[in-house]
Formats: C-alpha cells, sequence, structure tokens
C-alpha cells in the first residue's frame, strides 16, 4: 500500500470500503487509521483492527489520503474541525451532494480532491466507484486510489456535473435492487416457495442476470427478449410489470434521488 489511509468517519459506506479492502487483501487492516465520534462506529473500526485516532485534526495529520465518510448535513463541521491539518494531502469525499468548490472552501487550506460515489457491495468485492474527472489529485495520487478501489469494484470515471447521477443510480441502486429481490421473493411465497428458498432463487437470478450483461456484453433487451418465448409465463410476467408501471417508477426513482443530491450542495 504506497500511502496511508485515514478514515473521516466509519458510518455504513466507510466500514464497508474499509472491510471490503481488508477482505481482499488490498490493505492491511492496521495501515488503516479511523476517527469517528460514534462509539459503536469506534468499535467496528476497532474489531476490524484499525488504529483509532483522537481527533480530526490528528488523524490528518497521520495520514497521506484522508477519505471523507461523513453525512451531508456534518462534512463542514467534519472538515472545519480538521483545522488546516489536511493541507498538502489527498481529499477523498465519499459525501452525496457536496462538490469540489465546497470541500476545499471547508478545508480551508490547500488540499488535492477526488470526489467518489461508493456503493456498498463493496463490502463484498462488486462495489461500483464513480469518481470524478474534475480532481487535483497527482496522477500517481489517481492510480494509487483506483487501484485499491479497483481491488473491491469497478470504477467509472465521469464528469463532476455527473456524479449527482451516480449518486441517484448506483449509489442508490443496491436498496432499489433489494427492494426488486424482496418483492421478487414475495411474489415466490405467495405461489409456495419457502421464503429462504425464495431469496436465495431471487438473489441469484439478479446475479446471474447481471453477469450476462456485463460479462457476456448482452443488451439487457436482449436478455429479456431471449427469455420470453411467444405465447409463454415470462411475457405475461412483463405485461404484468408494464400495466404497473415498472420502469417509469424505477427510472423515477433514480431521477429523484438525483435531484435530492443536487439540493444537498446548496448551502
Amino acid at each position: 500500500m504506497s500511502g496511508t489511509l485515514g478514515f473521516l468517519g466509519f458510518g455504513n459506506m466507510g466500514k464497508a470500503i474499509a472491510q471490503g479492502l481488508v477482505k481482499a487483501d488490498a490493505v492491511k487492516a492496521s495501515s488503516l487509521i479511523v476517527y469517528d465520534i460514534a462509539q459503536p462506529a469506534v468499535q467496528a473500526a476497532k474489531e476490524l483492527g484499525a488504529v483509532i485516532a483522537d481527533s480530526e485534526h490528528a488523524l490528518c495529520e497521520s495520514v497521506d489520503y484522508i477519505l471523507l465518510a461523513v453525512k451531508p448535513n456534518v462534512a463542514r463541521g467534519a472538515l472545519e474541525a480538521t483545522r488546516g491539518a489536511a493541507s498538502g494531502k489527498a481529499l477523498l469525499s465519499i459525501v452525496a451532494g457536496v462538490d469540489h468548490k465546497s470541500l476545499l472552501e471547508w478545508a480551508g487550506t490547500p488540499v488535492r480532491i477526488l470526489r467518489i460515489m461508493p456503493n456498498t457491495p463493496a463490502l463484498v468485492s462488486a462495489g461500483v466507484f464513480g469518481f470524478s474527472l474534475d480532481t487535483t489529485l497527482t496522477q500517481a495520487e489517481q492510480e494509487t486510489v483506483e487501484r485499491w478501489l479497483s481491488e473491491i469494484g469497478m470504477v467509472e470515471w465521469v464528469g463532476e456535473e455527473l456524479m449527482d447521477a451516480v449518486t441517484g443510480l448506483s449509489g442508490g441502486a443496491p436498496a432499489y435492487v433489494a427492494m426488486f429481490v424482496e418483492a421478487l421473493a414475495d411474489g415466490g411465497v405467495q405461489q409456495g416457495l419457502k421464503r429462504e428458498s425464495a431469496y436465495r432463487l431471487a438473489a441469484q437470478t439478479v446475479l446471474g442476470t447481471a453477469k450476462l450483461i456485463l460479462d457476456a456484453g448482452m443488451h439487457p433487451a436482449a436478455v429479456k427478449d431471449a427469455v420470453c418465448s411467444p405465447g409463454g409465463t415470462t411475457i405475461e410476467g412483463i405485461l404484468a410489470l408494464e400495466r404497473k408501471g415498472m420502469r417509469a417508477a424505477v427510472a423515477d426513482a433514480v431521477v429523484s434521488s438525483s435531484e435530492k443530491s443536487k439540493r444537498l450542495n446548496k448551502h
């Protein structure tokens, strides 16, 4: 690992990234430094084997890369509490809706910034990381961060203006997909399947379908068409989904989440 990585905040997403990196042997737990005000988060970091810093300022002084992993409403306070200790460091922000300009202003000192939008499947090395092209990290720093996170997911570079869209899509999609899996299982249970069996069938089907699209390169529409036999059972299910407006509902979820991300930056 080239450089030390500090977690300023260790909530669900920060913890998922840290645990994913350690599980994938991308980093040693003892090389991660964590600061959080919540005792459950501190305890989780200790159980992982990370080093605990006693303040925001101390964390920033002791690392090369600072991962800002707090809620949007406390991001400003967290950065201001570093009291300039982040000067000259690489600041990696996974805070939804807070743009490059705001991060630099709140840090109050020259820092190099990369905005990242992750998602929770990073915990099992299947994450998605949207990286903003509007970064001031050095080329070597960009390569280091991309190398770390590529160990636990896919990295996609997008324009800064598209980070809110990434937030609404891949950032929130694990929740949407989990709801879909739950709904699939509910249907199976209604038809007589045991709950645990229905969850396994539904989740593996979602995983396999994603692999057809990503690994086999099939277009989503081609996957759908390949399953729908003329006069068969699947086309009946497709029509039921269309009648209920599934496509519009899912697209609206992405748009609504993206718009919320845009509003978060208005402070």
